[in-house]
């Protein structure tokens, strides 16, 4: 059948075949690694962009709470100050005011606690 000529022939083949595939395929992982570290290298600056983007947008945030708050801050401290030199401007008049808004309220919540009884 065979010969022993054809059987190393035909062993050398494969392995010629064994090695050529090996080599295609370290070609091919080398390639991938350097594809792979190519990205990497594009992908670096991209992602601290976007880094600084967020630091900045979290900042801007940070400040513009920090602004309203003092804002609002300012706001209350000047109404307080306002209703004092009104109260010492119109001290009568002001606990005219206080006692309608305090009776208003109550009557406001005895309205609340009877339609509570009815359901």
């Amino acid at each position: 059948m065979f010969t022993k000529k054809a059987l190393e022939q035909s062993n050398s083949l494969a392995d010629q075949a064994i090695k050529s595939t090996q080599r295609v395929a370290s070609e091919a992982l080398d390639s991938l690694a350097d594809a792979m570290q190519d990205m990497r290298h594009q992908a670096a600056p991209l992602l601290n962009r976007a880094t600084e983007q967020a630091s900045a947008l979290r900042r801007h945030g940070m400040d513009a709470i920090h602004d309203s708050s003092r804002q609002l801050h300012n706001k209350a401290a000047r109404a307080s100050a306002s209703t004092v030199n009104y109260v010492k401007d119109e001290p009568v008049k002001a606990l005219l005011i206080a006692a309608a808004v305090g009776a208003a309220l109550m009557a406001l919540v005895g309205l609340m606690s009877r339609s509570r009884d009815r359901d």
